[in-house]
């Protein structure tokens, strides 16, 4: 692609809407599907400016995948999952959606240099699985390490001071401790336990092995692909272009491999004529989009660490977080909408502001008392996740989700000793008895901590609260055997009576058609895109508020991190993005006080 064509394609990405679901497919079509990369939850309009190609959202996918089964004229599918990274209830829902194939007698193929255990249990949702000559099969289990920072804080001379509501609310144990209590580590071996073994029933049932031949062949792990064919793991050992020659061999010379099916061809939507490219640009990017009168499911996306205030959205990127004030204005919308006639509320979010999440729920209420409000929870539902969603009227997860943690933190850092260290003192004033109470000269003094932890079981006492008024006999164990803090996954959740059922986004959706009595209908995303014209002119209706940027020693723009992570990023990349999301974590305490947030940030490999 020259580059005009690629600053067409790009201009034609931005204004787009979601991209058409369904295929122009000929007779005889392979449809290709590329799992590469993370999938995002949260739908986007348009990709940033800079980017290559459109970022590829879930439900999307999965309406593809939905289309490929319907379409008479795809004969088979090929799958690209070597270098998917996805969460666990992803990966669950997309084999559900690929296993669906097998009732419309439609082959799945996959084919791959190197696939890891994450990625293995995704292929096996396929009828065929074939590896290179010499590649390899990474089939070695689960590893999971979380950072724990008291040590370079205690080297800095800083000293954190963080409380609990709850033995096993252990979010704040990455800054107190060199590792894990007694009871985080308990609960992370039983969360540990829970994955694992849905990990080893999607490979059983991919497979058609037994739990304990999984588990067999996971010790006996790593394979090269040659062993892997051997050990009844795989179909094939070969090379990509014999590959598709065995595809073309048996379903004709003249297919036709259909890559990245059901995307939309944006860039050949273009006029080639540039005064009408740019007038239809001008028209596209102006114009406000319109629904008509059909009825409508709204998804609304809780993605990323809840927080106060508005989204901002940049041409660059989308926005990073799940803001109280957008979701509010989002769930208003969806209420006073006579065409939404339901509502699934899609929760993949590790918790955050306690004052956000009550927001939120608060607005979830008001659309109930209108219409339904069902919701589905995807890889992550955790603490303040769990806080927006626990009033739903029908919970899904999936069983592998990550889900509960009902429970608050809440603290500060001491940096006095570090400021010393660098030759800076400070003198301090005070006037009223709780005046410092937040400040980061000293630990809390007595009277203080009383009044934090005063403080912390009240937010924590309305947790609880809503999650025995909303979840009422539904729950098979008295909250504070629940509650805590304790993390579970969506198998042990639906046992507690937590959730209601074991589903996806797709099941989700279908049950609020029923419950709203729709058969026909569109899905529509909320909160919509802004316009990416008002957007680079500063002409939007509504403008969203900036995020605030702390500058202080462990903000996420510290000259400190500006220091260290440039080299781990180097070294270790994935230990890099626990740390950033501890930081993260950390920068939310101080802007909020008191927040609801899931235990540590796992390195999974």
């Amino acid at each position: 692609m020259n580059r005009l064509e690629r600053t067409r394609w790009v201009l034609a990405a931005g204004l787009a809407c979601v991209a058409t679901l369904t295929g122009t497919a000929q007779a005889g079509v392979v449809a290709h599907f590329d799992f590469s990369g993370p999938m995002a939850e949260t739908p986007q309009d348009m990709p940033p400016l800079f980017a290559s190609e459109m970022p590829v959202a879930f439900k999307d996918m999965l309406a593809r995948l939905r289309a490929a089964r319907e379409d008479n004229n795809v004969v088979a599918v090929i799958l690209d999952v070597e270098n998917a990274a996805l969460g666990t209830a992803q990966l669950e829902e997309l084999r559900q959606a690929v296993r669906k194939f097998q009732a419309v007698d439609k082959p799945v193929y996959v084919h791959a240099d190197s696939l890891s255990t994450g990625t293995y249990a995704l292929a096996t949702s396929a009828s065929h699985i074939s590896l290179t000559p010499t590649g390899d099969l990474w089939l070695t289990g689960l590893h999971g390490e979380a950072p724990y920072l008291r040590g370079m804080l205690d080297k800095l001379g800083v000293v954190p001071d963080f409380l609990q509501c709850g033995d096993f609310k252990s979010a704040g144990e990455i800054f107190m401790r060199t590792g894990p209590s007694e009871s985080a580590e308990k609960m992370e071996n039983w969360l540990f336990d829970g994955i694992y073994e849905g990990i080893v029933a999607m490979i059983a049932e991919g497979r058609g092995l037994s739990a304990d031949k999984v588990k067999a062949a996971i010790d006996g792990g790593p394979y090269s692909a040659e062993d892997a064919l051997k050990a009844g793991l795989i179909e094939a050992v070969e090379h990509r272009q014999d590959f598709i020659a065995r595809l073309k061999s048996k379903y004709g010379a003249d297919v036709k491999f259909q890559r990245d099916y059901g995307e939309r061809d944006l860039a050949s939507e273009m006029p080639s004529d540039p005064f009408t490219m740019f007038s239809k640009i001008f028209e596209m990017l102006t114009e406000t989009p319109k629904h008509g009168n059909k009825p409508a499911i709204a998804i609304v996306y809780v993605e990323g660490a809840i927080e106060t205030g508005e989204a901002q959205f940049s041409p660059f990127g989308g926005s990073s977080g799940a803001f109280s004030t957008t979701i509010r204005k989002a769930l208003d919308k969806a209420g006073e909408d006579d065409n939404v006639k339901a509502v699934v509320l899609r929760v993949d979010s590790p918790g955050g502001s306690a004052l956000a999440s009550e927001i939120i729920l608060d607005a979830v209420r008001r659309v109930q008392k209108k219409k339904p409000v069902i919701v589905s929870m995807g890889n992550v539902a955790g603490s303040g996740g769990y806080y927006v969603a626990c009033s739903g009227e029908m919970i899904f997860a999936d069983a592998t989700t990550i889900t509960a943690s009902i429970g608050v933190i809440g603290g500060k850092m001491v940096t006095t000793g570090g400021w010393n260290k660098l030759g800076i003192n400070w003198h301090s004033y005070q006037r009223g008895k709780m005046a410092g109470m937040m400040s980061s000269e000293a630990p809390w003094s007595d009277a203080e901590r009383a009044k934090m932890t005063q403080y912390m079981n009240t937010i924590y006492g309305v947790f609880k609260s809503h999650v025995t008024e909303f979840r009422g006999k539904k729950l098979t164990k008295p909250i504070d055997e629940m509650a805590g803090g304790r993390v579970f996954t969506g198998s042990q959740a639906l046992a507690l009576g937590l959730i209601d059922k074991i589903g996806g986004l797709s099941d989700a959706v279908k049950y609020a058609s029923e419950k709203a009595n729709v058969s026909d209908f569109e899905l529509r995303v909320l909160p919509e895109q802004p316009n990416i014209f008002k957007m680079l002119f500063g002409l939007e209706d509504e403008g969203h508020a900036q995020s605030s940027v702390a500058t202080g020693l462990f903000s996420t723009g510290s000259p400190l991190l500006s220091e260290i992570l440039p080299v781990v990023k180097t070294l270790d990349p994935q230990r890099a993005a626990a740390l950033m999301t501890a930081f993260k974590r950390l920068q939310l305490v101080n802007d909020e006080k008191v927040i609801m947030m899931m235990p540590s940030e796992w390195v999974v490999r």
